[in-house]
C-alpha cells in the first residue's frame, strides 16, 4: 500500500544552523516553529539523553502544523545495557513520559544500539517483547538502529519482521548499511554529507536517495533524516530531498 515521504533532520538546536537555516534574528524559542514549516518530520534526539514532562509534548506538538511528524530516539537507559532482557521497566519509564500527547504528529521510536552491542537472539527476542503495537489508543512504530555485523544474519531480519519492527537503513563512512525491508515502514539516517555541497549530498547523490526513498513509498511510509557528516549542511539537504520527491 503507497504510503507517504517524511524528510527531515535530527533536532532543531544547532548554533551553527544560526545565519544558515535560522535567520539571524529569530528567536530561539521559535526555531521548532520555524523548522517544521522547512521540513516535514523531525527525529527528537534530546530524549536519548533525557525524560521530558507531558507539557514539553504538548508544546512540540501544538507549535508544528498539520501533518508534520516526529520521530523519537529512545532512552540509552534501554538500548546501552549488557542484558536487553533486564530493561523492561526502563522501556516502560521512557513510553510512559508523555509520547501519547504527540497524537497524531508520532512517527516511529528509534531504538539505537551502541556499535558494539552484538546479536543475542535470545536477549533481543525478550527485548523485542517489550516494545508494545499500541500505547493507549495510539498505534506505535518501531526502528532498530544496529550497526555490528552480527545482526547481518537471517535470524535477526526474521525476528524483526515478526514485530514489524524496521530496521534503520544507517549511512555511516566506514559501514555496510543494513538494508532489509523487515516491517511495513522504512527509516534511514543519512551521516555521509560533506561541506563540498550545499546540500551536503551531490546532485547524484540525492538523485539516489529520491529514487530509493520513492520506492518505500510504495510498500508503505517512508522516513528519511539527514543527521551528521556536515552537520551545518542537514536542512539543506532535507530541503533538496523534499523538492525532489515532490
Amino acid at each position: 500500500m503507497a504510503g507517504r515521504l517524511y524528510i527531515g533532520i535530527g533536532g532543531w538546536t544547532y548554533e551553527p544552523w544560526r545565519g544558515i537555516f535560522y535567520p539571524e534574528d529569530l528567536s530561539k524559542k521559535r526555531e521548532l516553529e520555524f523548522a517544521s514549516r522547512a521540513v516535514t518530520s523531525i527525529e527528537i534526539n534530546g530524549t536519548y539523553y533525557s525524560t521530558f514532562k507531558p507539557e514539553s509534548w504538548i508544546k512540540w506538538r501544538e507549535e508544528t502544523p498539520p501533518g508534520f511528524v516526529f520521530s523519537v530516539k529512545a532512552s540509552r537507559f534501554c538500548t546501552n545495557r549488557k542484558e536487553l532482557a533486564g530493561g523492561g521497566e526502563s522501556v516502560e519509564r521512557f513510553l510512559q513520559q508523555g509520547l501519547t500527547e504527540l497524537g497524531d504528529k508520532l512517527g516511529p521510536i528509534n531504538w539505537q544500539f551502541a556499535g558494539t552491542k552484538k546479536f543475542d537472539p535470545v536477549d533481543f527476542a525478550a527485548f523485542l517483547k517489550f516494545l508494545p503495537r499500541k500505547l493507549g489508543k495510539l498505534a506505535l512504530r518501531h526502528a532498530l538502529e544496529v550497526s555490528h555485523e552480527s545482526f547481518r544474519t537471517d535470524q535477526f531480519f526474521e525476528l524483526a519482521r515478526k514485530h514489524n519492527a524496521a530496521i534503520v537503513l544507517r549511512e555511516e563512512e566506514g559501514e555496510e548499511a543494513f538494508d532489509e525491508r523487515t516491517a511495513d515502514f522504512a527509516y534511514a539516517r543519512l551521516s555521509r554529507s560533506t561541506e563540498a555541497h550545499d546540500t551536503g549530498y551531490s546532485p547524484a547523490g540525492l538523485d539516489a536517495w529520491t529514487k530509493k526513498a520513492k520506492a518505500w513509498t510504495k510498500q508503505g511510509d517512508a522516513f528519511v533524516y539527514f543527521i551528521a557528516g556536515a552537520k551545518e549542511r542537514a536542512p539543506a539537504g532535507a530541503q533538496a530531498l523534499i523538492a525532489r520527491t515532490k
